[in-house]
C-alpha cells in the first residue's frame, strides 16, 4: 500500500449511486442532479492533506464533477473519457506517476481495463460482476454510500496515515 500515490475515481457508481435525476422543464433544457456521499469527500479531502492525490476520471460530462471536484479539492478531472487506460496513462506521465502507484474505484465493465493496470483496483459490492471479479478491494458499501470512504480508509491504515487523521480530529 505504501506505493500507492493517487486514488482514481470513477464517478457514477463510485461517488454516486448510479442514478441520474434529470428534470425537463418548461423550454426543454435538463438539470441533472447527482448526490455525493460527505463521508467519502471527508476521506478524499484527508487523503489530500496529507499528501495523496486524487484524480476523477469519467466517461460522462457534467458540470456537477467540476464542482464537487472543486469543493474537495481534486486537481486532476477527466470527463467524456473515450479511453480510461489510455486518458489515466498520459495523466500519469504528466505527474511523474505510474500504474503501480494507482488505487483506482470503478463499477462497470467500461473501467476493466483501466482497472487491469494499477497496483489496487476496488469497486463497491454492488459492481457489476466482471469487475467484481478483476478487484483486489471491494467495499462492503455500495457505490455513493461510503465505498470511496472505505478504500481510502483502508489504504490509509495500511500506510499509518489513519492514525494522523484520527489524532488531528481528536486533539482539537
Amino acid at each position: 500500500m505504501h506505493s500507492i500515490r493517487i486514488l482514481v475515481l470513477d464517478v457514477d457508481g463510485t461517488l454516486t449511486d448510479g442514478k441520474l435525476y434529470i428534470d425537463d422543464y418548461l423550454d426543454n433544457s435538463s438539470n441533472e442532479l447527482k448526490a455525493f456521499n460527505v463521508r467519502d469527500g471527508f476521506a478524499i479531502v484527508n487523503w489530500i492533506k496529507l499528501g495523496g492525490e486524487v484524480a476523477i476520471l469519467t466517461g460522462k460530462k457534467s458540470n456537477i464533477v467540476e464542482k464537487r471536484a472543486k469543493e474537495l479539492s481534486i486537481k486532476y478531472v477527466i470527463q467524456a473519457s473515450k479511453n480510461k487506460s489510455k486518458d489515466l496513462k498520459a495523466l500519469l506521465d504528466k505527474i511523474g506517476l505510474n500504474f503501480s502507484n494507482v488505487a483506482y474505484m470503478g463499477d462497470d465493465i467500461n473501467d476493466l481495463g483501466v482497472m487491469k493496470k494499477v497496483a489496487l483496483p476496488a469497486c463497491p459490492k454492488d459492481s457489476v460482476e466482471e469487475v467484481l471479479k478483476v478487484a483486489k478491494f471491494i467495499s462492503n458499501k455500495t457505490g455513493g454510500n461510503g465505498a470511496v470512504r472505505d478504500l481510502l480508509e483502508h489504504i490509509m491504515k495500511q500506510n499509518g496515515m489513519w492514525e494522523k487523521v484520527l489524532k488531528k480530529y481528536i486533539e482539537e
